[in-house]
């Protein structure tokens, strides 16, 4: 049985001994040991698909909860000026400690109500177009980007296709890119193909301990090559999508730590965790020259996947 599983169960037998009234205390003691006991496993001992399943745990926090903890005078600023608000991709200016910033996130529901609202993180056209405003207004008024992407992908659907969603994605891959200032993207929880590649151009790239960045999803990629989505698990292996993997490949600066268990269950920990690691990577890029910045961003991206022949 899975951690996930195990806290489900420990939420079952606490909801039904208040309910009914039934002692539960022994199987629920049971229950609380096994989990610290998987808590205090290294990361090492965590499956990749273990991780996968982390990442989408419906109380892990989301941008805007990182938003209370770290940032102050957050403003958002709202739709593409061509079609309409997207509400899955947000941004706006906003002070972390003495600095002011242009945060662009990609951000999930918490219940299913606030899921439809935010299409479940997937981005229309607009919303990358929002991107552009933002990166726009930072280039301008020379404010360091950070972007948090959560999303298993861009919306796959025929109404953004028509208004050009590849196009967009690839207009703010490119205007990222090009930014004179900062620029620093941050996987919280699941970064899936060109959905979260649009803002993930940055001169450092970071992880939570427990997310996932990959080109397909692992249920997409078992369905491709076993023809079945239930092979999940083995295609999470053999992605190598967790950010153990990732910071081993080079794709990414720095693993976040979070609390045992998950970011979950401590949002304040994971906070402030993030919160030193952004920190310290802006005080590294700021002084560095726009030029500098162009270079280094540029340099970072074209040398991934090199490798040697032995």
């Amino acid at each position: 049985m899975s951690l996930l599983d195990l806290e489900k169960t420990l939420a079952e037998l606490e909801r039904t001994s208040q309910e009914t009234g039934v002692d539960l205390g022994s199987e629920i003691a049971n229950v609380k040991h096994k989990i610290d006991q998987m808590r205090s496993h290294t990361h090492t001992q965590v499956s990749r698909w273990e991780r996968v399943q982390l990442a989408r745990v419906s109380t892990r926090p989301s941008s805007l909860d990182y938003v209370d903890r770290i940032f102050s005078d957050f403003v958002e600023l709202h739709g593409d000026r061509a079609f309409g608000d997207d509400q899955a991709l947000i941004g706006g200016p906003a002070k972390l400690g003495d600095r002011s910033v242009m945060l662009i996130m990609q951000q999930r529901g918490k219940d299913t109500k606030d899921n439809i609202k935010r299409n479940f993180a997937m981005a229309h056209p607009e919303g990358y177009r929002k991107a552009l405003r933002l990166m726009d207004l930072a280039d301008k008024f020379k404010l360091p980007v950070i972007a948090m992407i959560d999303t298993q992908g861009a919306y796959p659907g025929i109404a953004a296709e028509e208004r050009g969603q590849a196009w967009a994605i690839a207009e703010s891959i490119q205007r990222m890119s090009l930014l004179k200032v900062p620029a620093i993207s941050v996987v919280l929880s699941e970064g899936g193909s060109g959905g979260a590649l649009a803002i993930g151009v940055g001169n450092r790239v970071l992880m939570m301990e427990n997310a996932w960045y990959s080109v397909i999803s692992p249920e997409s990629c078992a369905a491709i090559l076993w023809r079945d989505s239930k092979e999940a698990p083995k295609a999470a292996e053999a992605l190598k999508l967790t950010a153990p993997d990732l910071l081993e490949l080079g794709i990414v600066e720095e693993v976040i730590p979070e609390p045992k268990g998950g970011a979950h269950l401590d949002h304040n920990y994971a906070a402030q965790n993030l919160r030193s690691a952004l920190e310290r990577h802006l005080d590294e890029l700021e002084k560095m020259s726009p030029e500098e910045l162009l270079e280094q961003r540029a340099h970072r991206f074209r040398n991934l996947g090199v490798f040697m022949e032995i």
